[in-house]
């Protein structure tokens, strides 16, 4: 499992993402990060990712999502959840 952040230096989190994906294409891809917009965590699950966790909800959802992550499910974080995205409840 890979957890990354959008905000990277030098290489943005989706970019690193989908870099991923060419070279280890079974990692189980998680983003944890303070942006939270809805556009930007629909180009994260696009990717492969299947874990979007806002840094403001981290202390309480952190271990579900790895949880969800590790069994192959999808996890979206409180924040923007309700906003039409892959994991959506």
């Amino acid at each position: 499992m890979v957890v990354l952040d959008i905000g990277l230096p030098k290489l943005n989190g989706i970019e690193a993402a989908r870099q991923l994906r060419l070279v280890s294409p079974d990692s189980k891809l998680m983003f944890l990060t303070g942006n939270n917009d809805p556009e930007v965590a629909r180009e994260a699950f696009g990717t492969g990712a299947t874990s979007y966790v806002s840094k403001l909800d981290a202390a309480l959802e952190l271990l579900s999502a790895v949880d969800a992550v590790l069994l192959g499910k999808q996890f979206v974080s409180t924040t923007l959840a309700g906003r039409g995205l892959t994991g959506d409840p």
